[in-house]
Order: structure tokens, then C-alpha cells, then sequence
């Protein structure tokens, strides 16, 4: 699949998953020439685009042009802005909606947007007609380094953050990285959280180069084109080795733990937390707690706040607006991560920048105090 012209050379990362494999292309002016990659995916293709307001209004238009021209016929699906999208209620509407517009199989399903469309759209394609073509076409920062990558799907529920969904891998993703530049700040920021995530999983070198060019990744160019198929990569090296989460793929979470429980303490609301704001807290709580255990230098947990807040980045439980349920809620919250096994808990903890590892069977009762200890007075 060639869709390089006037000059610009597309970044491709591969995903290598036996008969699922697929590319990450990446670059700019990939949603107006998005229709050429559909079209390609099969003979008679349609579509359904699954998109929120305020996407649309910047997006929508192109992409629709851009399937138009190739004869890829496409149905909108608009659904509002914002984490408390990822619901029951809003995933009834979307394959309501595919299945009115008499989508077959072997269709698509265009996920156009941040995480939140991406998680939604694909938990949608992963379950209509068991199973309908996906590609992911990520809008932030946060979804091209992250969620459009590697097959997590999902819905919210009150009991916790992504508790419903499957894995359903795109057969493709196109990070159109001119679409950035749309972005306001806070969201550009939330993204790089992720980015510096995989630095300090096991990327060490990566997380310094960060420390060293993260004015040139805000300010775009070909410092932000490296950092987000940097992070690709990162990422579809872990899925390739275990795509669904059974082994190391955990260590993707670093962070999240903390950062779920966060989101899910202030109910989803954008207005006091958004998702790469939490998982910030969740990395330096994660680092300050391995230091708390023994397990890693103090030293380390205070660079990686350092260039977090250098970012513009929250760290701290004190950075939330709004206040905070107490240390013993926030244990309620944790207790219904994904990844507590049999009632234990599962962290990914660290030895040192880039030397993450999952700890299983950590102590409720240590959790439980250094959340004490960190809780604002």
C-alpha cells in the first residue's frame, strides 16, 4: 500500500501478528488520503465513521472527501465529546447505527478520534457480526502512541474503567500527525504522558533523549514524528510478544493502576482530570512507591516528576481539582483493576528509569499507607 506523494515519506511500523498483522503509518495529510487505504481493504468496501462532535467539525469533511473519491461509501455516526462517552448507553447507539446502515462483515468500522472514540468504535467492531473490519484513525497524541495500537477495546462501567470490552486488532492505523496541531495544550500534554511512559518501562536511553528534545516534540516537526513512532514501536514489540496481556504486556500499565483509580474517583470528569493526566500521577505514585519498598533510588522517582512537571503535567494527588475521596475509596478503586488476580493486587513497579517489572501479590496494607502518606492534608 502506497500512499506517499509529493514528495513525503510515511514513518511504518509494523505490528507482527501472524495472519493479523498490520502497518501504523505515520505522517502528515494521512486523513485526506485515508480512502486509497480503505478502499484497499477489501473489494466493495463501506464504512461506518464513528466520530465526536468536535472531531467532526475539524475532520470529518476530509475524510468523507477523501473515501468519495474512491468510491467507499460511508456512514457518520456521531457521538459526543468526552471519557463518559465510553458507556453502555453510547455503544448501543454506535451498533445501532452500524447495523442500520446494513454494514456487513466485511466493512469497516473508522474509529476517528482521541481514545475515547477509538475504545468505543473498535469494542463496536470487535462484537458486530462478531467481528467487522477496524481502522483506527487516532486525533491525539495520547490515541497514536497508545490506544489505536495493539487491539484493546473497551467501555466504562461504575465499578471502574474499561471493565467491558475484547481484543480486536485494527487492520490498520493512520496517525496523521498534522491533525496534533489541533490539539489545545492540556491534551497535547496528556499525551506525552504516554510517551514518556515508554521510557521508563524499559527504554531508558529514550527517556533521556526526551529530557533533552521535549521543546522540539511541542513545538512539532521531526522530533514529534520520531517520538511517536518511537513509541510505536515500543508498544507493537510488547503486543507482537503478548497480545493479550497474559505476560509482559502489562507493563504498558505503568501508571495506569494509580491513574484508574484517579479517573474513577472524579466520576470521568474531563473538567478535573483527563486519562494521560492520571496516568502522570499513577507513574511518579508508582515510582515514589517502588523507592517507598525499597525496590528503586528516591532519586529516580524524583527525575521522572521532574520532567512531568517540566511538561506541564500534574503530579501529585494535591494537583487534582475538586479534592479527592480518601486513601480508602482510592483501595476500593484499585481492588477493581484488571489486573488483580484472585484478590491480589498487581502493580507494575520499577528497579530504576527503564527497568519496570510486574510485582504481583503486593500488600494492600502498604498501598493502603502510602496512599495515607500521600493524600493531601
Amino acid at each position: 500500500m502506497r500512499l506517499e506523494q509529493d514528495g513525503e515519506d510515511l514513518v511504518r511500523v509494523a505490528v507482527s501478528l501472524g495472519p493479523r498483522s498490520y502497518e501504523i503509518l505515520i505522517g502528515g495529510g494521512l486523513v485526506a488520503r485515508a480512502g486509497r487505504a480503505v478502499a484497499g481493504l477489501g473489494e466493495g468496501i463501506r464504512a461506518a465513521i464513528v466520530v465526536d462532535e468536535t472531531v467532526a467539525g475539524f475532520h470529518l469533511e476530509r475524510l468523507k472527501a477523501s473515501l468519495d473519491a474512491v468510491g467507499v461509501a460511508a456512514t457518520p455516526i456521531i457521538v459526543p465529546p468526552g471519557e463518559q462517552t465510553k458507556s453502555m448507553a453510547m455503544l448501543e447507539r454506535v451498533t445501532d447505527a452500524i447495523l442500520a446502515a446494513r454494514l456487513e462483515r466485511g466493512d469497516a468500522v473508522v474509529a476517528l478520534g482521541g481514545g475515547v472514540v477509538g475504545d468505543l468504535a473498535g469494542f463496536a467492531a470487535g462484537i458486530v457480526r462478531r467481528g467487522m473490519a477496524l481502522v483506527q484513525m487516532p486525533t491525539t497524541l495520547l490515541a497514536q502512541v497508545d490506544s489505536s495500537v495493539g487491539g484493546k477495546t473497551g467501555i466504562n462501567t461504575r465499578q471502574g474503567k474499561n471493565l467491558l470490552g475484547v481484543f480486536h486488532q485494527p487492520r490498520l492505523v493512520l496517525a496523521d500527525t498534522n491533525v496534533l496541531d489541533t490539539l489545545s495544550p492540556r491534551e497535547f500534554r496528556a499525551g506525552y504522558a504516554e510517551v514518556v511512559k515508554y521510557g521508563l518501562i524499559d527504554r531508558p536511553v529514550f527517556f533521556e533523549w526526551l529530557e533533552n528534545n521535549r521543546a522540539e516534540i511541542f513545538s512539532g516537526g521531526a522530533a514529534r514524528t520520531h517520538a511517536i513512532a518511537e513509541s510505536c514501536r515500543a508498544k507493537a514489540e510488547v503486543v507482537a510478544r503478548d497480545e493479550e496481556e497474559k505476560g509482559d504486556r502489562a507493563l504498558l500499565n505503568l501508571g495506569h493502576t494509580f491513574g484508574h483509580a484517579l479517573e474513577a474517583a472524579t466520576g470521568y470528569d474531563s473538567r478535573r482530570l483527563v486519562h494521560g493526566e492520571g496516568v502522570a500521577i499513577g507513574m511518579v505514585l508508582a515510582h515514589q512507591f517502588s523507592a517507598r519498598m525499597n525496590l528503586a533510588s528516591p532519586d529516580d522517582a524524583r527525575r521522572v516528576e521532574a520532567h512531568l512537571r517540566q511538561a506541564g503535567l500534574p503530579t501529585a494527588l494535591a494537583d487534582i481539582d475538586g479534592g479527592l475521596p480518601g486513601p480508602d475509596t482510592l483501595m476500593d478503586f484499585i481492588a477493581q483493576d484488571k489486573k488483580v488476580r484472585r484478590g491480589q493486587l498487581t502493580f507494575i513497579l520499577t528497579h530504576g528509569i527503564g527497568e519496570a517489572f510486574v510485582a504481583r501479590d503486593v500488600p494492600a496494607s502498604e498501598v493502603l499507607s502510602f496512599l495515607k502518606e500521600k493524600s493531601p492534608s
